[in-house]
């Protein structure tokens, strides 16, 4: 059993005894600080709490527990039933609520799940915030309700067509080029909520041809939920038959979009955002962001453009918060999360499909065409396991020292720019360990810059 209290929410394993997985205690518990904070510390004058949930197993009884907790802690909940993270996260500024929690593991296992929690722009909280959330759960420092003022509960199961409308409205969402196209598209929904949202998405774009791979929102993942290369040989063997001209996967709450080209190959999570920034700062003046551990493509087709690119520490509040301070038009992670102002400060992979089929319609290329535009960088990601008696952020220090004479970043971890590639070193904040992301024009080079980091860490620390 697993339980990770986090500043972004809690998230565990169902079953088990309290405090040692996801139990319906620590449902109640965290629930209720969440509520306490919004009554007591939120800037909206709003009681009302939107909650939203992707399709696990799991997901009704949790959702159960949290929709009786907020009533008893005095707050309305309009409950959106199942539901996209982007879909809840607009969901709670149409409805001008307080806040949102969206019931979702994201891209773990189906016997995961959590409560990522919201602000009143549905956005997630920040630092602060959640350290507080996190410290009234502790202290259970919250105080239900009487009987006279128990909240009210609200069903609107209409969110997900509120969520396509507002995609279908956006200025650089061309439907009729797309429509033009005629593309065939196949995809995979995890079996989960995007077998619901991105169909209604597509045929609300024009594609007439469509090939679903698991769509059934049952919470039966049929592969390991986390769309990378290795977990995607289905729908790429779909693919390679020749009879599509893009393929789309999208992770099980539908914040991450990957793609496949019409060949079966991997376009490449991180190429998902390059694309799409390419298309919006073709047409709108601005900066770009994304994380430290993003792919450098990002940077280059900025500079193309001649704006600026900036990397934020990961995680998505930070990239949202740096993507704000330099009023960048497009930004996001390389792990195919797309944040487009325009719509809204969150990762959406509905609006990365109608952007990048857009884009896609507009070059009159195929998928591996366009890729082929792009920068090619490759990947690396290692890890280093330490002792528990190793100093941890002295090593890195020391790291740092030895390459001053290039450019270093510190703002997360150490990330060390080389002509040629960069290497990015961050702890684990619940192990022992340096996890070390390397990139640079060829796979051998990107290796290279790993083992030679490795190296000297395990010199520095005296590992054999």
């Amino acid at each position: 059993m697993a339980l990770v209290k986090s500043i972004s929410g809690i998230r565990g394993t169902i079953g088990g005894r309290a405090g040692e997985g996801l139990s319906p205690l620590d449902v109640v518990k965290f629930t209720s600080a969440y509520a306490a904070f919004i009554k007591s510390g939120g800037k909206s004058d709003s009681r009302t709490i939107v909650v939203g949930r992707d399709a696990r197993i799991s997901g009704e009884m949790v959702n159960k527990l949290v929709v009786g907790t907020l009533l008893g802690m005095g707050m309305n909940v309009t409950d959106i039933g199942l539901a996209t993270t982007p879909t809840t996260e607009l969901a709670v500024t149409m409805e001008k609520a307080a806040g949102g929690i969206i019931l979702t593991a994201s891209h773990n296992p189906k016997q995961w799940n959590a409560l990522k929690l919201l602000n009143e722009k549905g956005e997630f909280l920040n630092a602060k915030e959640g350290e507080t959330i996190l410290k009234l759960a502790e202290a259970e420092d919250f105080t239900f309700t009487d009987v006279d003022n128990i909240g009210k509960l609200t069903v609107k199961d209409f969110y997900t067509q509120k969520h396509i409308e507002s995609v279908l409205a956006l200025q650089l969402v061309d439907v009729e080029a797309i429509k033009a196209a005629n593309f065939r598209v196949a995809i995979d929904c995890v079996n989960s909520v995007g077998g619901i949202a991105i169909p209604e998405l597509l045929e609300a774009l024009g594609v007439k041809t469509l090939e679903k791979l698991y769509c059934e929102p049952n919470g039966h993942f049929p592969h390991n939920p986390e769309p990378l290369p290795e977990h995607l040989t289905d729908i790429s063997d779909v693919m390679k038959k020749g009879k599509f001209d893009v393929g789309f996967v999208v992770d099980p709450d539908v914040d991450r979009l990957a793609i496949i080209a019409e060949d079966g190959s991997m376009f490449g999570e991180e190429y998902t955002l390059v694309s799409i920034a390419d298309y919006i700062l073709r047409h709108t003046p601005g900066n770009t962001v994304s994380n430290l551990s993003s792919t450098r493509a990002l940077r280059d087709v900025t500079r193309k453009y001649n704006y600026d690119y900036n990397a934020a520490a990961v995680g998505e509040v930070n990239v949202v918060a740096k993507m704000k301070e330099t009023n960048a038009v497009i930004g996001g992670e390389g792990n195919g999360g797309v944040i487009y102002p325009a719509s809204h400060y969150g990762r959406d992979a509905l609006v990365g499909i109608a952007l990048f089929l857009t884009h896609l319609a507009k070059e009159k290329k195929t998928v591996s065409e366009l890729r082929k535009t792009y920068p090619n960088y490759f990947m690396s990601k290692n890890k280093i396991e330490l002792t528990p008696n190793i100093d941890v952020d002295g090593v890195l220090a020391v790291i740092k020292g030895s390459y001053k004479q290039y450019e270093v970043n510190d703002i997360d971890g150490v990330k060390i720019d080389f002509p040629q590639g960069w290497v990015h070193l961050r702890k684990s904040n619940t192990e022992p360990i340096i996890r070390i992301y390397s990139e640079a024009g060829t796979p051998e080079q990107a290796d290279n810059f790993a083992k030679a980091i490795m190296e000297e860490i395990k010199r520095i620390a005296n590992i054999a």
